[in-house]
């Protein structure tokens, strides 16, 4: 008998090795040692922002960041917002200074070009412009437009800094890596709060501190979800994934399909139209969108991408810190654990706390108390594991002007001289 044709996708996979898969893959044992960080920009024109960059010209001027040599792995999104990725680095000053020189770099050649990037989750100016096509784009917009408009903002208009971290040892008894599972999606509502900064889209105040957040929440009823935080995390995470609905299923050629209400674990169970691979399921996993998503090291996406040129390496540094440092980490896990009774049984990011994160920053009286916390724990872990004085002292500015008087860099934005139209 001949196995059944999958293409250039690799031999089939059967459910029960699914399963297996994601509950190696996902959360890989070990203390942690590295730290790496995503980091998305919009591009918009160097003196007039608000004025739309011809695709034309943006395609040129991408074209020659392309030159580069870079530490960094470069990505464009369907927008035309710019990604580096930092390979993991030993400490948080290499994943700094690495990113920090690539940063340079790109930024360089943009400005020849008379663009630059500009640090909001949002867009605040311009309204979706997809610019990438090809066959993902394509079918995850078909896909995402069956549950509204959110898709194609999410897609072209939203950029963030995303800090990976490793998932930690796995603690004795049956929950294994749940304290810092727990714990990712407790801080993780501190951290939205905190550097929420998309208040504003297309020209008019959205009522959200961060309306980015608002927008990936409604994606669809699944793909943004996570799983419940209190279960064991590997059993938690292999269902839930597996029990998503299927984005798209690749072809070799010409346009790919985009199945409605086809889950994973349906298509192990039919093998129609031919049986899944270990690479579709690595695919699949990268079209789940959580705010805390395990892809053997723990990547936190919650946060907006941050005003400024350095601006991005406040979270970058917190999130580390009070992770990495035992004695932080201990602190901080007391303090946000109250939390889980805010958060109810509703998951993330559609629990309360959540919510109240998003819509409030830290202009939440519970978020802002625990924040005030985590950040004083986050300072004095940084002296512990050794940042330069130019990276606390960018942390102890926010801690002083955000964190203190309870706002965040969305505060700033609403604040501006620029007279946003009030949603209607």
């Amino acid at each position: 008998m001949h196995p059944p044709d999958t293409g250039d996708f690799g031999p089939p996979i059967s459910e029960d090795e699914a399963e297996d898969l994601l509950r190696c893959i996902c959360f890989k044992t070990g203390p942690p040692r590295s730290v790496g960080v995503e980091v998305e920009w919009l591009v918009h024109d160097l003196e007039r922002p608000r004025t739309p960059v011809p695709s034309g010209r943006l395609a040129a001027a991408f074209d020659e960041v392309r030159t580069l040599t870079l530490d960094s792995a470069l990505t464009f999104e369907p927008g035309g917002q710019l990604e580096l990725s930092s390979r993991p680095a030993a400490t948080l000053m290499e994943c700094v200074d690495s990113t920090a020189a690539d940063l340079r770099a790109v930024r360089a050649v943009l400005r020849t070009a008379g663009l630059a990037t500009t640090g909001y989750g949002l867009d605040p100016w311009h309204p979706p412009r997809r610019l990438l096509h090809d066959p993902r784009y394509d079918a995850m917009e078909r896909h995402l437009d069956r549950s509204g408009p959110a898709g194609r903002t999410m897609m072209c208009s939203s950029a963030s800094v995303q800090v990976c971290l490793d998932a930690g040892e796995e603690e004795p008894g049956p929950l294994g890596h749940a304290r810092r599972w727990l714990l990712a999606h407790l801080l993780g509502a501190v951290l939205l709060a905190a550097f929420a900064n998309s208040s504003v889209r297309a020209g008019r105040r959205t009522g959200w501190r961060s309306a980015r957040q608002a927008v990936w929440d409604a994606l669809d009823p699944v793909r943004p979800v996570a799983p419940d935080p209190s279960r064991e995390p590997r059993s938690a995470w292999a269902a839930h994934a597996l029990d998503a609905p299927v984005m798209c299923l690749r072809r070799e050629e010409g346009d790919w399909d985009s199945p409605h209400g086809l889950t994973f674990r349906q298509w192990l169970r039919s093998r129609a139209p031919r049986p899944p691979t270990r690479a579709d399921l690595d695919y699949h996993l990268t079209t789940l969108f959580p705010p805390v998503r395990p892809r053997g090291h723990l990547e936190l996406r919650m946060i907006d991408a941050q005003p400024g040129e350095d601006g991005w390496m406040v979270p970058l540094a917190v999130t580390t810190a009070l992770f990495d440092d035992p004695e932080a980490a201990e602190t901080v896990y007391r303090a946000v654990k109250p939390l889980a009774e805010y958060a109810g049984s509703l998951p993330a990011p559609r629990n309360p706390l959540w919510v109240a994160a998003a819509r409030h920053g830290l202009a939440d009286p519970e978020l802002h108390a625990a924040a005030l916390t985590c950040f004083a724990a986050a300072l004095e872990a940084l002296d512990r594991i050794g940042v330069s004085d130019a990276v606390r002292g960018s942390v102890a500015a926010f801690h002083e002007r955000h964190v203190l008087p309870g706002r965040c860099p969305a505060d700033d934005q609403l604040d501006s001289s620029v007279a946003w139209e009030p949603v209607s």
